[in-house]
């Protein structure tokens, strides 16, 4: 019941992000207890001795959380910095945190706006990474340009190239938020294949029909383990109150 609370958890959370640009959904994995080897203490058909008598499997447990980097469908918006990455790699943002630590972050959520300072930023207010560092527009551009590598250009001048980034194994990636992640030790970065659309975003890659189904499923295991307690509760409660009782 525990696995099934816990996958019910992460499929609601699935739904929730169904609209948000750039998820990536979740998913739970299960694996079995380690199995015990049960013994016969001083038991009187074997003469009072220790005997083996094999292994118990104690039942199923979380495995662990896992996000699934499937890119989600490309939607036009129309608006200036809304960007989508078609193919593999990430942008970089730069975040920090609340002791005033920066460090770089990744994602593939591509809607971003423009600061009174020409700063193109996230909703956060995390920096867009380009080569030469934080991505600044003029403030008195007319028409900004990107262009499938990531070239910036206001008013027909190059400004800078956005940052893609990629990684050999995305099992080192940590996420962070709900769009965001970061890499942790073991991670190896390679150069980005994607390439950027901009007036785009991506959507997320959960399907909703899909979740559904499995919140139902998920629903009806939990409900079955109920009825499984419920049912040896009772007879427990039937030996302690009649066969257990004592006559007067």
């Amino acid at each position: 019941m525990v696995t099934e609370q816990k996958r019910l958890d992460v499929i609601a959370n699935n739904l929730a992000n169904s609209a948000t640009v750039g998820y990536k959904k979740e998913g739970v994995t299960s694996q079995s207890f380690d199995e015990h080897l049960a013994v016969k203490i001083r038991d009187a058909s074997v003469d009072w001795r220790k005997e083996k008598i094999g292994t118990l499997s104690l039942g199923v447990k979380i495995g662990e959380v896992y996000t699934d980097y499937k890119d989600g469908s490309l939607r036009e918006t129309g608006n200036t910095f809304d960007f989508a990455i078609d193919g593999d790699g990430f942008f970089a943002v730069s975040y920090t945190n609340k002791d005033g630590v920066t460090s770089t972050q990744y994602t593939r959520a591509g809607q971003f706006t423009v600061t009174n300072e020409g700063y193109v930023v996230d909703p956060d207010g995390n920096h867009l990474m380009a080569n030469g560092g934080f991505l600044q527009i003029p403030v008195d551009a007319g028409e900004v340009r990107v262009d499938l590598s990531g070239g910036v250009y206001a008013d027909g001048q190059y400004i800078d190239t956005i940052t893609l980034t990629d990684f050999e194994d995305y099992d080192y990636l940590k996420k962070f938020g709900e769009t965001r992640c970061f890499p942790v030790n073991g991670a190896r970065e390679k150069e980005a294949s994607g390439m950027i659309r901009q007036y785009y975003t991506e959507q997320s890659n959960v399907n909703v029909v899909s979740e559904m189904v499995n919140m139902i499923t998920i629903t009806r295991a939990y409900e079955a383990g109920q009825k499984v307690i419920q049912t040896i509760d009772g007879t427990l409660e039937q030996a302690a109150n009649s066969i257990g009782r004592v006559s007067g």
